[in-house]
């Protein structure tokens, strides 16, 4: 069952009651953080206790998982579950934050790059691997985030994760750019796999666009209703 939303030029503290225990699906546009987006459907919809399941950069897009009240007591549940991704990987060079938030460097000529190498690099990705969690990223070493210490030129001693990629799909864009849609269990570092990737091709590579598509059962798809340009949709009840 799906709750009826206010407009958003309605005085939404009236309707606080009916998103006290609920998930939220929301659509997140680039530039934001998740946590932004916490606080804005916090401050939105004046929600007393509200989180999200599974962090996206402020440079990617697409779905996170929002659980108000007695919900959240389900993030780690839905932390757990395995997410999927649709996005475009650079090749001919690379970035210290393996993504677009640095500059490029390291470039090397893509011409000798063939479908085969492409996809002979793909298959290297299936199934069971192993990851280092880059140093951009939120993780924490003795309270600091790691993007704070890589921003800084520090570089810290990580532990090496094992993954599962279900799915694994690439064509080629163009010269330089690579089309993908992955299927990973949690924790996956996409823009890893992407410097990983072009590493493995030989040329070097970095996560150009990332888009998350889905998070377990919950699916991205055209949310019909709208707050502060975020697309979004309510779930009241759901069943998994």
């Amino acid at each position: 069952m799906q709750n009826e939303v206010p407009n958003k030029d309605n005085d939404l503290s009236s309707v606080n009651s009916v998103f006290t225990n609920c998930i939220f699906l929301a659509d997140k546009p680039i530039g934001f953080t998740s946590a932004d987006i916490v606080r804005i459907f916090k401050k939105s919809f004046d929600i007393n206790k509200i989180g999200h399941s599974g962090t996206l950069d402020p440079k990617a897009t697409g779905l996170l998982v929002l659980c108000t009240g007695k919900m959240t007591k389900r993030i780690t549940e839905f932390i757990d579950y395995d997410k999927e991704y649709e996005g475009v990987i650079k090749i001919g060079a690379t970035t210290k934050s393996f993504d677009t938030e640095t500059e490029e460097e390291n470039f090397k000529d893509v011409s000798g790059v063939t479908e085969d190498d492409i996809m002979k690099v793909r298959e290297s990705f299936l199934g069971e691997i192993s990851q280092l969690p880059p140093m951009y990223s939120a993780l924490k070493h003795k309270g600091k985030p790691l993007y704070k210490l890589a921003r800084k030129g520090k570089e810290i001693e990580r532990k090496l994760r094992t993954l599962f990629v279900s799915e694994f799909d690439v064509w080629k864009k163009s010269p330089t750019e690579i089309g993908f849609r992955i299927s990973s269990s949690k924790g996956a570092y996409i823009r890893c796999i992407a410097n990983d990737f072009g590493m493995k091709l030989g040329v070097g590579g970095y996560l150009k666009e990332l888009r998350r598509t889905r998070i377990g059962n919950f699916k991205l798809e055209e949310f019909e209703n709208n707050i502060r340009e975020i697309p979004y949709r309510v779930i009241e009840s759901i069943q998994l």
